[in-house]
Order: structure tokens, then sequence, then C-alpha cells
């Protein structure tokens, strides 16, 4: 399954969320997984609404309580205390991760710094976390296994924050959307946000008109403003591509060699690399020149991150040089779903092609959290889980 987001307006989070909602995330579910995140002090508001004549999904993150837009949650290591201390799966985390990282890295270039010393100057904290996992939560419930997007229109005029007036785009927003196809209309105002920036550059995979696509539902989010010159609405299509119940992408793949580093420094580099938006790391043992044991490092990601990893790579390894190429990869429809087991509710995650399960395995965390609170072996709860499959 593969989203296509119409950016014609622009895009923030609460016009993500709604569109989403739309296109047929129940609300009530969605909420139900936001209570996995360690976050209170707020509700979704879910309406519909119409926008220079044209019916749109609305959902707000209303803050409760003189608290709730603390500026204590505007760091990055309050932030990801709170992602760790949730129950979400393995893959959400680092995806919501990435993008916060993201998002800190480009307050730290524009105002100096580093990213984990400054907080988010014009983002509310807990409507941050919300819409971005929200949008994370929601495309996953949905089934969706690649984003598009077209270019984005990024609105003119000015924007007020806390430094004053600035130009459209916001400064943290040309960060977040450099290597990404933009534009500017005359509608004056701020219509793609940093949020909105940092969640669709972080998950397209393409950027363009409409890939081939059979055209199953179509969700339109609204955005706060109504204008006259045009609609302010975000348009998401989903369904299947052209290659019918498995979906096909390119990723590019970049490698290096290295037999000269501290063993201990790998666990580093991958974290830091998975939170840069790789897609896949992994380390492979390898016999290099003159019969010296070595180490390949590969990793895997869309093009516009492959700059970011490559630099990683070259500051916080040994290794003096990288190669990189593209590749097209096939991957199978991925759903999770909650099953009952004898020691309570485990996610499990199936990969299908067409209407067949290929196949099915429990969440790790979740067995994890059996194996501590029962006692019992780790290696026993997933094969005990697995069994009953």
């Amino acid at each position: 399954m593969i989203a296509y987001f119409d950016c014609f307006s622009g895009i923030s989070g609460d016009m993500i969320l709604g569109a989403l909602v739309d296109a047929g995330l129940p609300p009530e579910k969605l909420g139900k997984e936001l209570l996995r995140l360690p976050v209170k002090a707020y509700k979704l508001n879910v309406r519909k609404v119409k926008r220079a004549g044209f019916s749109a999904t609305k959902v707000d993150v209303e803050i409760q309580g003189a608290g709730g837009r603390g500026q204590e949650l505007r760091k990055w290591r309050h932030i990801e205390k709170i992602v760790q201390n949730s129950s979400l799966s393995g893959e959400i985390k680092q995806k919501g991760l990435s993008i916060f990282r993201r998002l800190f890295e480009a307050e730290a270039k524009v105002h100096g710094g580093r990213y984990d010393r400054i907080h988010l100057h014009e983002l509310g904290a807990i409507d941050c976390i919300v819409d971005i996992f929200g949008a994370l939560i929601g495309l996953d419930i949905l089934g969706i296994d690649s984003v598009y997007s077209s270019a984005l229109n990024l609105g003119s005029g000015t924007v007020k924050t806390e430094h004053g007036l600035l130009p459209v785009p916001a400064p943290a927003t040309v960060e977040l959307l450099k290597g990404i196809p933009v534009y500017s209309s005359d509608v004056s105002f701020e219509l793609t946000t940093p949020t909105g920036a940092a969640l669709i550059s972080s998950l397209a995979v393409g950027f363009g008109p409409v890939p081939h696509m059979n055209i199953s539902k179509a969700g339109t989010g609204a955005g706060t403003k109504n204008f006259k010159e045009q609609p302010n609405i975000l348009r998401l299509f989903t369904g299947r591509d052209i290659h019918g119940t498995r979906t096909l992408n390119d990723v590019t793949i970049i490698e290096t060699n290295i037999d000269d580093m501290n063993p201990q420094v790998y666990e580093y580099v991958l974290e830091k690399m998975f939170e840069a938006g790789a897609l896949d790391v992994f380390l492979t043992q390898i016999i290099m020149k003159k019969g010296r044991p070595g180490i390949k490092l590969t990793a895997l990601c869309n093009e516009n991150k492959k700059k970011d990893l490559i630099n990683i790579l070259l500051k916080e390894t040994t290794s003096i040089g990288v190669r990189f190429y593209r590749a097209d990869r096939k991957i199978l429809q991925r759903d999770i779903k909650s099953k009952k087991t004898e020691y309570g509710k485990v996610r499990v995650k199936t990969s299908k092609l067409g209407k067949e399960i290929q196949k099915a395995s429990p969440e790790y965390e979740d067995c994890k959290k059996i194996a501590k609170k029962f006692n019992i072996p780790l290696i026993e709860i997933i094969k005990t889980i697995a069994g009953d499959l």
C-alpha cells in the first residue's frame, strides 16, 4: 500500500492527521495508540469543516491545563525520554526520534549551538509530539508501506516568531527541505510548517506527480486558516501501486570497509545512523587485502538521506571513503495486529502477498516485557507465541 500527499496548499502536522482520519483512520484507534506515549494534558478534537467550499477533516491537539506547553518538554533529552519510556513499537520509536532529531538539528543550524542544548523555538512540546507520532501511527494503521509527495507549496509573506517577523519559509523549514522540490504561491501565509516539513521530508521516498497507483481511498485534511484564494487543504491518496500487492521502490545503499576501529564504536555509529533516517544498517565480517579481518558496514536509505549518512560514516568512523549505489527493492505488504495469548495481548507483525499470509512474528518489545513480568526466558516466550500464529 502506498500513500501520496498532494501539498498544493502546503503541509502541517494537523493537516496530515486530518487527511489520515478522512482517509479512514479511526480517531478512537489513533487516540488509543497515542496513549502508549507517557504524555497527558491534551485531547484530540476531530471535526468536519469547510475550506473555500470544500469539506475536510480538521484535527486539533488541544492542550489541557496551564502547564501544557511548558518549556521543560522542548529539549532533546526530554523528548527522547518520553519516547523511550513509551510502549510504542521499536520501529515507530526509531522513526519518531529520527524526525525529532532533524528538527533539533535544523534549529541548531539556524541559531548556532548543539542540537542537544537548544529547544524547539516555534513548536509546542505536546502538540508536536502528538502530530509526529500520530502521523506515524496513522500510516502504520492504514498499512502504508511507502509515502510519496508532490512538490511543496511554501506560501509567502512573513511569519511571527520568538525572534520577530521572518520571511516565509522560516529558516528551520529551509534547513529541513534542502534537496526537496518546493515553490511559493501568492498566499500570504506559512503554508508548510517545520513539523510538516520534517514529517514529509523524512517519510517520502519520492517527490513529483502522482505515482502509478490504483487509488482506493482519498482523504482531505484541513489547515487552520480559511483562504479566499484557494482551499487550505491537504489531499491524501492511498492505494496499490502498479505492481499489485507488492511495493517496489528504490533505495540507496552505502558501504564502507573498516579494519582499524575499536569494535565498541560500532553500536554508537549504528544508533546515529538510524536516528538520521537510515532504513537499515548492518555489519558483515569480511577478509580484506593481505588477509586482514575487517567489517563491512552497510546502510540502506532513501536518496535524500544519503548525504547525512555519508557524513556520519566519515566523521564517526576510521573510514576514509565510502561507496554508494541505487538499488530496487520489493516489500511485502506489512500489518501489525493485536493477538490474545495466555500472557496477555501481543502485537503480531504479518507480511502478505495478496490475501495469503507469508510470514508472521510476535513483536519483540512485547515479548521482552512478558519475559520480564513472568520471569520466563525470552526465547521460550517467543517460541510459544510464534507457535500459535
